[in-house]
């Protein structure tokens, strides 16, 4: 770009003029005006709006100019940002919206467009570290509209040398009368005086105590090159003056501005820096620098002459120094950053004393001891202020809404922040509001009649009060409008939304609206207006300036209307996770960036159209039913994909015809289930790849070579689960991987052991074998480690229980591992699932179990564990699955410890053991999960990524459940040698789906208060001594549909009606004294059967479910029938159930 920085602001005036008169391309005017951006600030308000109004309208990438400054509706923030860091199903995340930026006067600086740019390109390194969930416009979601804009620019067809040949005859002109500065070369051209020499040697020795990263030179994901300020070529012998990001006084020679944002410094700050030596500094921004966690230095505050300070984002830590507030003139203040804090009195002091303050930027500083009251002394003139993402807890001032200048206000993403709109007195030149994810109360009627000079109004995940949306009032101003994650239902109120002239941002997802999309009315006169016709009525205009559309994550249903492919402004339209079906639409535009329809019922072929948008970066067609054959090298034209996503549809991908076809931009690739039968080859130059999914597909090979060299700097996740690929794994050499799920192969040798960067580490059901490598122990971030179903052996390293703090799941099951479970579980850890079954662990357990407070699932059946019952678990809180069955427990269970021991237990096994003594009475009285549940609907224990999974013994067969119903309750301690009654305590158990006593030494009768057990879908109670008769109580469980109480001494008749009807001879075997149906032993007259219950009605196929399935739920119980059947109408199998073990 042409340095600006001599050119006098009266000469560049003509020069736009003269410029902008003449016949050059739109990118090559707006590109003209970037180059001269610095000098036209200085231009009055009516020179500006003579410079601009020679740019035809509409406006190129943004929006109308702005009432106070024209030059600030130039579209600079126009950037590309990265999808998120993870998703809860393990897949990748949607990219993130993009907004357009509605910013004032009060929300710029001086600041140069090398400087936005480079601040807005690190915020997508900080984004893990940040927050996932880190939606909130002003940091990173500028980043994708910025590189778009400039890459638009970059194209221009200007012919630059005769414009620096211009610039440089004239400029030379102007310098006779008139000297200029910038931020980027400061130098005193007309005064010749030289840089004071003390400031040039603290500037020498301030850059000395750095190292420089130059590395960031390059790192849009957009694929645009570009050079930011992060070589600081300083040398000594020269004018400081001339340096680049200094800037002289124009007399004496200081340094009085510092402009070091995203330079790369690397390295600590420390109190006796030379950099505070330089007393006479107005200005100074270090952003977006690596400054290692130093502490913000109280010499911070000795800059009196201070108007401008910016440390945001450089990796400070610890306290906001008092001191800051002796800046008493300071206009602009941003201490944004995720590890700083701010206390009351270091807040008070600075709102008291920083009198002339315009802007406050303090998002993701930690507040959260603030007392909000604070902000009530704010300085009247402030324009900006952003506390998003602060830990703000309490009632927000109602005074900060009154403030007369206040422009743009930011709070969002403080959950714990309450309080109200003011009713009275408002603010009505407020254009920017962010409210997301708050709890304050938001009137919308209120804030629909009083905000009138709203542009920009982000109220996502919000508490509404009153009735909403229904009115938009004098919102007519309104640009950006995001509704998004409230629960809003019914129909969308397109009459309300389509008539606002300049909307171009329009945000509803994550909501619960129904209905179908407006139509154009093919008898209606006018081709431009939309008709509803389930309304029988016009709605609108066509909205014909509208840019992004997201209606992701509702119950939308229809098809798409064919007029959003014709919208011509359009670049985002994300319709995701709704039920739309139909065919996808043609699209016109060419200005579409963004394309998400995934998760509907889409189906028939990709249309034609999308294979021409040339300017597509992000296409997520995924979970639909999409289908037919499709070559790759359809995707040719489009160069600038970053995000394809064509997974879970009935397509056949091949790439044939690729030749040397490269997507260098491309950073998330999804092909699952796409019918693959080869590696895509083309990916082997994909070196900025960041995800690749090839899952469930058909490829039968070796893991090639080029694909474990692909992306070692670049690649976070990798899923290469369900194929049928063989051979072994060789050293895993990519630096930062977070993500590998190698499950479900036919891989084989050793263990190969991820980088130390992984979080997730899935690689079961293959055919691994050998010891665990030691280098597992290396794995310090792991969250998720899954071996099962190999063929791994030798013992388990003591530091499994230690190396990762992070550690959540630890499933090791059906594997050969022997010795003892390690004893080495560490004071503090988050272990949430623990499976070692199907091992030959021996020994007792490790009382450093009992550290494991999160400990939801404890599978430790099938091993050779000798011990006595461990009731020392009974105080773990979240402990909701216990598996102990076949090993070597053995003795008497005995009495609770506790007052509410296994409170949260649903799933105890005890089964094939050595216990004995009388069953455990107490504990059944305190068991609160089996007494009544508080969980309902189809809800599976686990978390995003790992779904628990259990066998259990259901009805005398086991099963291996892949998803455990969070509402699924059983109890089995059969094949031990308890002796004893049978308590009627037991029948408290009232959420009991399955009880098993049986192959034990109980006697006594079957107690007649189990009848009051209406959730009981089993009951063996089969080979015990119980006498007695079978209480006809039972006949009243209509959910039970198994019963085995053989080999007993039971006699009487038998209770028939109902469940009783359907049981066989089995179920009765070995009691000699039983008559009665099925049995073909007749009861005598003294032995008259109870009376018949009336039958259930016919079983009917109806809503849905197939006969077969309803059957299922007849004969197997409500919760194993009805979930099945549920789960096959959904999926087509039962997808919780494994195998039949």
């Amino acid at each position: 770009m042409v340095s600006t920085s001599f050119i006098c602001p009266d000469f560049v005036y003509w020069l736009s003029i003269v410029s902008l008169s003449i016949k050059v391309s739109m990118p090559g005017k707006i590109q003209l005006l970037l180059s001269l951006y610095v000098p036209l600030k200085s231009l009055s308000i009516e020179k500006k709006k003579t410079v601009l109004n020679l740019l035809p309208e509409p406006w190129p990438f943004s929006s109308c100019p702005s009432k106070h400054d024209p030059l600030e509706a130039l579209p600079w923030a126009r950037a590309l940002s990265c999808p998120g860091l993870e998703a809860t199903d393990g897949r990748a995340l949607r990219p993130i919206k993009f907004l357009r930026v509605v910013e004032t006067e009060s929300e710029k600086t001086s600041k140069t467009l090398e400087k936005q740019m480079g601040r807005i390109n690190e915020s997508v390194k900080k984004e893990a570290k940040v927050k996932n969930d880190f939606n909130e416009m002003p940091i990173y979601q500028h980043q994708r509209r910025l590189g778009m804009a400039m890459g638009q620019i970059r194209g221009g067809k200007m012919g630059w040398l005769s414009w620096l040949c211009l610039l440089f005859l004239l400029s030379t002109t102007c310098q006779l009368s008139c000297t200029c500065s910038s931020s980027n070369s400061s130098s005193s051209l007309s005064s010749g005086h030289l840089c004071h020499p003390d400031d040039n040697s603290a500037l020498l020795q301030f850059k000395k105590s750095f190292s420089i990263d130059t590395s960031r030179e390059r790192e849009l994901l957009n694929g645009t090159t570009f050079y930011f300020n992060s070589k600081i070529s300083w040398q000594k012998g020269k004018d400081c003056c001339t340096w680049s990001g200094v800037t002289c006084e124009k007399i004496t020679g200081h340094v009085i501005g510092l402009n070091l944002g995203f330079g790369g410094l690397q390295g600590n700050i420390h109190s006796n820096s030379s950099l505070f030596s330089l007393g006479h500094l107005k200005r100074l921004d270090l952003s977006y620098n690596d400054f290692r966690g130093s502490p913000i230095s109280s010499k911070f505050g000795g800059f009196v002459s201070m108007t401008h300070l910016d440390l945001s984002y450089s990796n400070f830590s610890g306290p906001i120094p008092s001191e800051i507030s002796h800046l008493s003139n300071l206009v602009s203040l941003n201490l944004s950053h995720a590890d700083v804090t701010l206390d009351t009195l270091s807040l008070n002091r600075i709102v008291q004393n920083l009198t002339n303050l315009r802007e406050l930027d303090l998002a993701l500083v930690d507040m959260s001891s603030v007392l909000l009251d604070s902000f009530k002394n704010l300085s009247s003139s402030l324009t900006t202020l952003r506390l998003n993402y602060c830990h703000l807890q309490g009632n927000f001032p109602e005074s900060i809404f009154h403030r007369p200048n206040l422009r743009v206000l930011n709070l969002g993403f403080n959950k714990n922040l309450t309080g109200y709109f003011p009713k009275s007195n408002w603010n009505s030149a407020l254009e920017v509001l962010h409210l997301s994810n708050t709890s304050i109360s938001v009137d919308w009627h209120h804030l629909t009649r009083n905000f009138n000079s709203l542009r920009g109004l982000y109220l996502r995940n919000c508490s509404f009060v009153g009735s909403y949306l229904a009115f938009l009032g004098n919102l007519t101003q309104i640009m950006q409008l995001d509704l998004s994650s409230n629960s809003f239902g019914g129909q969308i109120p397109w009459s309300s939304f389509l008539n606002l002239e300049s909307l171009v941002y329009l945000d509803l997802s994550n909501n619960n609206y129904v209905g179908y999309f407006p139509e154009v009315d093919s008898n209606s006169t006018s081709i431009s207006s939309l008709y509803d016709f389930s309304k029988q009525q016009l709605v609108g205009p066509i909205p014909r300036h509208l840019t992004e559309l997201c209606l992701y994550g509702n119950q939308l249903n229809g098809t798409i209307p064919s007029w959003l492919g014709s919208l011509p402004s359009l670049e985002w339209l994300d319709l995701g996770s709704n039920q739309l079906s139909g065919n996808i639409i043609e699209f016109q535009s060419r200005s579409l960036i963004g394309v998400l329809l995934n998760d509907n019922k889409l189906h028939g072929p990709i249309p034609r159209s999308i294979y021409e948008l040339v300017n597509l970066r992000w296409l997520f067609l995924s979970s639909n039913n999409l289908g037919g054959d499709l070559e790759f090298e359809k995707f040719s034209k489009l160069k600038s994909l970053m995000g394809l996503n064509l997974s879970f549809n009935h397509l056949s991908l091949s790439f044939n015809h690729l030749n040397n076809n490269t997507w260098p931009q491309l950073w998330l690739l999804d092909l699952s289930s796409c019918n693959m039968r080869e590696f895509p080859y083309f990916l082997r130059t994909s070196q900025n790849l960041n995800r690749l999914y090839l899952s469930h597909n058909r490829i039968q090979a070796d893991i090639p070579k080029w694909l474990l060299d692909l992306g070692k700097d670049s690649l976070m996740y990798l899923d290469l689960s369900h194929n049928f690929l063989t051979g072994t794994v060789r050293q895993l050499q990519w630096k930062k991987l977070q993500y590998l799920d190698l499950h479900n192969n036919s891989l084989q040798g050793e263990l190969p052991i991820p980088p130390p960067s992984t979080y997730y580490f899935f690689i079961s059901d293959n055919q691994f074998t050998g010891e665990m490598p030691p280098t597992i122990c290396s794995l310090s971030m792991l969250r998720i480690l899954d071996l099962s179903n190999n063929r791994l052996s030798g013992k388990i390293h003591q530091c499994i229980g230690n190396f990762s703090q992070s550690l959540s799941v630890l499933d090791l099951r059906n594997n050969k591992f022997h010795g003892v479970i390690p004893g080495t579980f560490s004071k503090g850890n988050v272990l949430r699932n623990l499976n070692l079954n199907g091992n030959q662990l021996e020994g007792s357990l490790p009382p450093s179990l009992l550290t494991c407070t999160e400990l939801e699932v404890l599978d430790l059946g099938n091993n050779k564990i000798q011990d006595t019952f461990p009731n020392w678990l009974e105080s773990l809180p979240k402990l909701q699955v216990l598996i102990l069955r076949s090993n070597k427990f053995h003795g008497d269970i005995g009495n609770p410890n506790t007052k509410f021991p296994f409170q949260r237990l649903h799933i105890m096994d005890l089964s094939y053991n050595q216990f004995s003594g009388l069953l455990p009475t107490k504990y059944f009285e305190h068991l609160t999960a089996m007494i009544n549940s508080q969980e309902h609907g189809l809800k599976y224990m686990g978390e995003g990524y790992y779904q628990d999974t259990v066998v259990v013994t259901i009805k005398g067969i086991k099963f291996e459940m892949e998803k455990i119903l969070t509402f699924f309750t059983t109890i089995d301690f059969s094949n031990n040698t308890f002796r004893g009654d049978i308590s009627s305590v037991i029948s408290k158990l009232k959420s009991l789906n399955g009880l098993n006593f049986s192959h034990n030494e109980l006697t006594g009768t079957i107690p007649p208060s189990f009848g009051k057990m209406s959730n009981l879908e089993w009951l063996d109670l089969s080979s015990n001594k119980l006498v007695g008769d079978i209480p006809e109580q039972l006949a009243n469980l209509t959910s039970l549909s198994k019963f085995n109480v053989s080999k007993n001494q039971l006699a009487g008749p038998i209770p028939h009606g109902k469940q009783f009807d359907t049981f066989e001879n089995d179920s009765y075997s070995g009691n000699t004294g039983l008559c009665g149906l099925p049995l073909s032993k007749t009861c005598s007259a003294h032995q008259s059967p109870p009376p018949s219950f009336q039958q259930e009605d016919d079983l009917e196929h109806g809503n849905g479910f197939d006969w077969k399935v309803v059957l299922m739920g007849y004969a197997s119980g409500v919760v194993i029938g009805i979930s099945v059947g549920y789960l096959v109408l959904s999926n087509g199998k039962p997808n919780w159930l494994v195998e039949v073990v």
